[in-house]
């Protein structure tokens, strides 16, 4: 009854806001580790998502919405700059930090007047110093970790940080759970009385490049919880400001930085892994409400959180606002959306493009399997496809977790194949669309300034078992991220939209 309670008093209108030309405040909720169809809005019953799925119904759920990566900080590095991951520097790849002369989007709402605030995971870094010549304006007014002893999702004070915020000035606020990362611990401090009863093994949905097992069920279940116990804190936070009255005029974005962590998901340029859960929510400003067709990049949500703040767009973005979505009832932005995967854990480096219809992908290390991160290696799940495939036993949506060589190209149609399991790169009746497709790509590589070094970086985990590789034997000598050889991170240009 507590949790109906709330998702009544979330959805309903508060009829308090009558000044809809101020600027609006904005609120980005980010998940850790989610795909995109693990959200109840996006189709799956099992995964229980109400309050999420309670701002869509009277928002925009937008159904092509797409990372440049599927890689925890390389991807929040480009949310926040509004640049694609290789024009970040050497943050292309995970834990490496954003060139110091690159703009965050937040140090110009702060100019702009806007309280900032950041609660939860950073998992961002600037070159330039921390003070000095060079150094960079502060970011967010207000930075704490979103985690207490009873709770480390990550979420712990976003409630408090918007009771507290300055009631003078419109804010921002960039609320980011560690939910759903591994290691659960969601499950050792789960609050029924919150979050209702655990996930239970029996319901979940297994995609088929999982073993339906015990183990993985149990996986994946508590895999669930932590995404459940997300979607809580972000309607405890809406109903917050709805207390306060200031509900209808503050845009929310819900969107996650990657898919699961789980096989053939997390780090895949495939919808599993690229594909982002994002709605938006914004009473006084949204138009037209409902599901939205519109091909969508993480690159845009900075120019268009800027516009609004009437703040200055600086030249760096390389994305494209949302706005005629959001204010106009337009249906499109953009003809093409490009993702890239760079060094996570493991050496690669794929790129993508997508079109509404279809997904070209191009592999720049087809002699290397494309089986996850360490920690997804580690997993259960993981290692129950190890075992089936020890007894020959793995299905062909399976048997590509560990698939070597991979092929240089993939083409899938995908109106007709949710999980991009059929490669129509050679099959002659899509050689046009192939074609315009690598066309795209090329153009924006030159553009953006991409490139393919001979020597990047390195496995630094075992592939078989995730275990850590003895550091001497690694070896570093004349590796360079993808794009620092064209000193990307000065190029500007977008490439196709």
């Amino acid at each position: 009854m507590r949790r109906l309670v709330l998702v009544l008093f979330v959805v309903g209108t508060t009829g308090q806001f009558s000044a809809a030309e101020e600027r609006p405040n904005v609120i980005l909720f980010i998940a850790d580790d989610v795909s995109w169809n693990d959200v109840g809005c996006y189709g799956n019953a099992a995964a229980r998502t109400p309050y999420i799925d309670a701002l869509a119904s009277r928002g925009i759920r937008f159904d092509r919405a797409f990372l440049t990566a599927s890689s925890c900080s390389p991807s929040r590095s480009s949310i926040i700059t509004g640049r694609y991951p290789h024009n970040n520097g050497r943050a292309a790849e995970l834990h490496k930090a954003i060139s110091g002369h690159l703009p965050w989007f937040p140090e110009l709402l702060r100019d702009a007047g806007y309280y900032t605030a950041l609660s939860g995971k950073h998992h961002m870094k600037t070159t330039a110093p921390e003070a000095g010549p060079g150094a960079r304006p502060r970011a967010f007014d207000h930075v704490d970790s979103g985690r207490t002893k009873d709770n480390t999702g990550g979420h712990a004070n976003w409630v408090s940080v918007v009771q507290r915020r300055p009631r003078d000035r419109p804010f921002f606020f960039w609320f980011a759970s560690f939910d759903a990362h591994r290691r659960w611990d969601a499950d050792r401090q789960w609050d029924a009385e919150r979050y209702g009863p655990v996930h239970s093994p029996d319901d979940v949905i297994v995609p088929p490049f999982l073993s339906d097992d015990p183990e993985t069920r149990r996986d994946l279940a508590s895999y669930y919880n932590e995404v459940t116990r997300f979607d809580f804190f972000v309607g405890s936070v809406v109903a917050e400001l709805k207390q306060q009255g200031v509900l209808d005029n503050t845009l929310i974005y819900v969107m996650a930085d990657n898919g699961r962590p789980f096989p053939r998901a997390k780090t895949r340029l495939h919808d599993s892994g690229m594909r982002t859960a994002l709605v938006a929510h914004w009473p006084a400003g949204i138009v037209k409400i409902g599901p939205s067709p519109a091909l969508v990049s993480a690159i845009d949500l900075a120019p268009t959180i800027l516009s609004l703040a009437d703040s200055e767009i600086p030249q760096t973005v390389q994305g494209t606002s949302m706005l005629p979505l959001l204010k106009n009832s337009a249906d499109s932005i953009r003809r093409h959306v490009f993702s890239e995967h760079n060094w996570h854990d493991y050496e690669a480096h794929g790129r993508s493009v997508r079109t509404r219809e279809f997904l070209l992908v191009k592999n720049f290390r087809p002699g290397l399997p494309w089986q996850g991160p360490a920690d997804s290696v580690r997993s259960p799940s993981h290692q129950r496809l190890l075992q089936l495939r020890r007894k020959l036993a793995l299905s062909a949506a399976q048997l590509d977790v560990f698939l070597t060589p991979r092929p240089e190209l993939e083409l899938y149609n995908m109106g007709d194949d949710l999980f991009q399991l059929t490669n129509l790169a050679e099959d002659p009746r899509y050689a046009a669309h192939r074609a315009d497709l690598i066309d795209a790509l090329d153009q924006w590589m030159e553009q953006t300034g991409d490139s393919v070094p001979a020597r990047i970086s390195p496995d630094t985990y075992h592939r078989e078992t995730g275990a850590r590789l003895v550091k001497s034997d690694i070896i570093t000598t004349d590796v360079i991220t993808p794009g620092e050889d064209r000193h990307a991170d000065r190029v500007n240009h977008p490439g196709p939209f």
